[in-house]
């Protein structure tokens, strides 16, 4: 179902794209990878892109570029993983993210993956791993939204690797 708002707002230009970039750049957010596929077909990437979304049925909602190989593995597997970035993992949000030049499969061949319930590779040392099955999927300018419904969840200690006006960093407590 799509929503239009009635005139004179439907009529409202939208801020660009410049702009809107450098607000969200203050809202922080938690680091993770996504992934999906199998053997060679694996792929991910990084996102901050990620939110809770119900509890019945657990759910959570994930964003992708349409452009991404991992938009299409999600699509052909349907399923993805989510592992949650410890503050000491930037360098494999930075390799996933396309920032050292690994891609494809090849962007899995520095850090320990298990195959999880759905056989999609999910991040051995993540703090918390969460398993979905595509629940519903919808289009949205560039992007692609996933609902994910979680079949499998697994925690551990650590803190979190966020990003912050475009920089990862990790939390203090105090």
């Amino acid at each position: 179902m799509t929503w239009h708002l009635p005139s004179p707002l439907g009529d409202i230009q939208s801020v660009d794209a410049n702009e809107f970039r450098q607000a969200m750049r203050n809202l922080a957010s938690g680091v993770a990878i996504v992934a999906s596929g199998t053997g060679p077909d694996r792929r991910g990437l990084t996102v901050s892109s990620i939110t809770s979304l119900c509890l019945e049925p657990p759910c959570l909602l994930v964003c992708i570029g349409t452009t991404s190989e991992t938009y299409t593995a999600i699509l052909a597997n349907g399923g993805f993983g989510v592992s949650l970035l410890a503050s000491d993992q930037q360098d494999l949000a930075l390799r996933f993210a396309g920032r050292v030049g690994a891609k494809g499969v090849h962007r899995f061949e520095e850090a320990p993956w298990d195959e999880g319930l759905l056989g999609i590779p999910v991040l051995s040392s993540a703090i918390c791993v969460l398993e979905c099955v595509l629940h519903h999927h919808q289009m949205v300018g560039t992007h692609g939204i996933f609902v994910g419904r979680i079949v499998a969840a697994r925690t551990r200690q650590g803190q979190p690797l966020v990003n912050f006006r475009g920089a990862l960093r990790t939390l203090t407590e105090g």
